[in-house]
């Protein structure tokens, strides 16, 4: 069965220079094991693969039901340097909400 990510969960982004990092927080706590079987830095880096130049990292945080992925080298040389309509990457939280998972049943 496939879903997209905003069945399960919402999210929010930051940035500081040019580095993106976007959360991804379950709706449900029983949502979260999925979230973290499914969603892997290299599934993240290769869903961004356009605009994610550098290394992504994942951060676990099972006490609020939370991912949260670090990316290096996003933001087309960071807010002062870049051209791009969304210099900070808001808009990335949307897109990453809009990657389908294929579920197992």
């Amino acid at each position: 069965m496939k879903i997209k990510l905003r069945q399960l969960a919402h999210s929010r982004t930051g940035d500081k220079g040019n580095i993106s990092n976007i959360s991804l927080i379950a709706y449900r706590e029983e949502d979260y094991p999925l979230l973290k079987q499914y969603i892997t830095a290299a599934k993240v880096k290769a869903y961004f693969a356009d605009i994610v130049k550098g290394e992504v990292i994942r951060y676990e945080m099972p006490n609020i039901a939370a991912l949260n992925f670090v990316m290096y080298d996003a933001l087309g040389g960071g807010v002062t340097r870049s051209l791009a309509l969304d210099k900070h990457g808001k808009s990335l939280s949307s897109a990453l909400l809009d990657m389908e998972i294929d579920i197992d049943n």
